[in-house]
């Protein structure tokens, strides 16, 4: 499940910032000192991309990994119709399929 975290704009030097709070990164240790960019998506919508550091192995993976879920996301906001998966939708989601079982595949 997504979970949302408010982050404030700071002054950092000579420059402007974001600040993360600490609970964000105990929780994704994984996005310390990772790079990050932001996209605008309309004047008062943006998002934040975080791509944390990989090992050698896992290069080509994430690349193809990044790529799709680039494209994924472009296509999700295009009519800015994307809304957060609800327990609500889950609940009649079970509720559709309760009692359906499936033939054998293999």
């Amino acid at each position: 499940m997504s979970k949302s975290y408010s982050i404030r704009s700071t002054k950092i030097g000579n420059s402007a910032g974001f600040c993360l709070p600490t609970e964000f990164y105990l929780e994704y240790p994984q996005f310390a000192n990772a790079d990050a960019w932001i996209e605008v998506l309309s004047p008062n919508t943006a998002i934040v991309r975080i791509v944390p550091t990989v090992g050698d192995d896992d290069v080509e993976d994430s690349v193809m990994m990044r790529l799709f879920l680039d494209f994924a996301m472009t296509e999700a906001l295009k009519d800015n119709t994307l809304q957060p998966y609800t327990t609500e939708m889950s609940e009649a989601a079970h509720q559709l399929i309760e009692g359906v079982q499936l033939d054998n595949e293999s």
